[in-house]
């Protein structure tokens, strides 16, 4: 179960690109969420134009200010700020917008907390987001273990199964071709985690320069 965000704006811009930053199947780096949240009262503060200018075109905006997210410009003061700025540490420069995708199992925005259950997912929605593996081009695909829960509820994702190695910082799950699919922590983790997100985003920055 889930709360739709009431913003029009924005359920028009998921409509148009359920996504955020490069188009998934351009990108070669995609990282895969639940669902996109956002506060109730966005459309009165004043990030909300940021916001929509980044669900527009998600690359110009990492071009054009410097980060990925509007969630890290000076400005913004709400939730969500400590999963981007984990995320920023693995590296990315704007030079790399084209190659990062950010794609959650929900294509609408939503609202409060979430319980998502396989009947609240769009299923044309999955099968874009399974093909991204199966098409077997240069890709790295990073969940969490939240989203692993779910997809394997679906019944979508029938290549999905236990890590083929779980000995790396980053445990891979599945390789088909040139795609690799790996394990992560969830970039909203903090406290005792934080240090195994640090050896993973030294693992995943890796990855920018050399793909194993």
């Amino acid at each position: 179960m889930y709360h739709p965000h009431p913003c029009g704006e924005l359920n028009a811009l998921f409509q148009h690109r359920p996504f955020q930053g490069a188009a998934p199947e351009q990108a070669r780096f995609v990282f895969v969420g639940l669902d996109a949240n956002y506060d109730a009262t966005l459309e009165h503060t004043s990030s909300f134009q940021f916001v929509l200018e980044y669900h527009a075109n998600g690359v110009a905006f990492w071009q054009r200010y410097g980060v990925h997210h509007p969630f890290l410009l000076p400005n913004y003061r709400g939730d969500g700020r400590r999963y981007h700025l984990n995320f920023a540490r693995i590296g990315f420069t704007p030079d790399n917008a084209p190659e990062v995708s950010f794609v959650e199992l929900l294509d609408v925005p939503t609202v409060g907390r979430s319980g998502l259950e396989p009947k609240d997912l769009n299923p044309q929605h999955l099968s874009r987001i399974s093909a991204l593996v199966t098409a077997g081009e240069l890709r790295h695909v990073f969940v969490s273990a939240g989203v692993v829960r779910l997809m394997l509820a679906t019944r979508a994702f029938p290549w999905l199964g236990r890590p083929v190695r779980s000995h790396d910082l980053v445990p891979l799950l599945y390789a088909f071709g040139k795609t690799k699919v790996h394990l992560h922590l969830h970039f909203s983790n903090y406290g005792k985690f934080q240090a195994q997100l640090a050896h993973e985003a030294l693992a995943i920055a890796q990855l920018i320069k050399h793909d194993d």
